[in-house]
């Protein structure tokens, strides 16, 4: 019976003892497993009177040039990174066939206007008719019947001529129109900047609307960005930001601020205002994500 006691309670310590064991060991497991807390992060600045953030640099013009009519383009004048000036040929498209027809209608126009100039000679020569006959049937040397048909005579010319007048009306709008027509196939530049990109090969046929180019403007530079909310009493039109290229060039251009929204974005709280860059623009292109300084205080 005491034997048994004992070995009853040698058996009780060595649970206890493994039980102890154990938490030890999930304590120093869980211990280890457990990262070291991370230091609260804190903004790094150059410059702490300083915002700085990013935004485009646009331009106002910069369009694709599509084709105003459908036909073959039958030479090309100018290729990628080509400065254009507003006006000048781009491209030329086939007009034989529109040139003949334009042709037809000047020549047909020229001829009917020829045709009202002599009806109004012919005006001239009844008119003539008219006043002797009234002068003779006056002293009733000719019949009312003759002075009557020198009458219609008249109204019938000054009719012709004014039939004559809307013909050449016509024949010139018709001319006009095939010139409008002709001038389509003139490829040009709709304002001054550089090509930068071609879609078109010599050859090629294309349809009404086909993109034939893209120009765009390289002058003046806009850059639009975002600044938080606090920023709404901090900025104001007429302000200087600086503007600079994010590859790392040290260079930075002063821009004035043009506009500032007179609102906050609700989803984002932030403010959008734009700035024109001054100045020649150096290494900065249409198109470019730039950094912005802007100063906090």
């Amino acid at each position: 019976m005491k034997r048994f006691v004992v070995l009853l309670g040698m058996g009780t310590g060595l649970m206890l003892m493994t039980a102890c064991s154990s938490d030890r060991t999930a304590t120093v497991s869980a211990a280890a497993a457990a990262p070291p807390a991370a230091a609260p992060a804190r903004p790094v600045a150059s410059n702490p009177e300083y915002f700085e953030t990013s935004g485009p640099l646009v331009v106002e013009n910069q369009v694709d040039v599509a084709a105003q009519r459908e036909g073959v383009v039958a030479k090309i004048l100018v290729d990628v990174g080509a400065s254009v000036h507003k006006g000048q040929l781009l491209a030329q498209m086939d007009d034989r066939q529109l040139a003949a027809q334009h042709e037809a209608a000047a020549a047909k126009a020229a001829a009917v206007e020829q045709d009202a100039q002599n009806w109004e000679t012919e005006i001239k020569l009844v008119e003539s008719d008219l006043a002797r006959d009234e002068q003779l049937y006056k002293y009733q040397l000719i019949t009312l019947q003759q002075l009557e048909h020198s009458r219609y005579k008249l109204i019938g010319a000054k009719q012709q001529r004014e039939r004559e007048v809307q013909n050449t009306n016509e024949a010139r709008a018709t001319a006009k129109a095939l010139q409008l027509e002709l001038e389509k196939t003139r490829i040009v530049a709709p304002f001054d900047g550089v090509v930068a990109r071609r879609y078109v090969r010599q050859g090629q046929k294309v349809a009404l609307s086909d993109r034939l180019f893209w120009v765009t403007a390289t002058s003046p530079l806009t850059v639009r960005f975002t600044l938080p909310q606090e920023f709404v009493a901090k900025v104001k039109v007429g302000d200087e930001v600086m503007v600079g290229a994010p590859f790392g060039s040290a260079m930075r251009h002063p821009a004035r601020i043009t506009h500032v929204s007179p609102v906050v974005d609700p989803s984002s709280g932030t403010i959008e205002v734009q700035a024109h860059v001054s100045g020649p623009p150096g290494e900065l292109r249409p198109g470019m994500n730039v950094n912005i300084d802007v100063k906090s205080k």
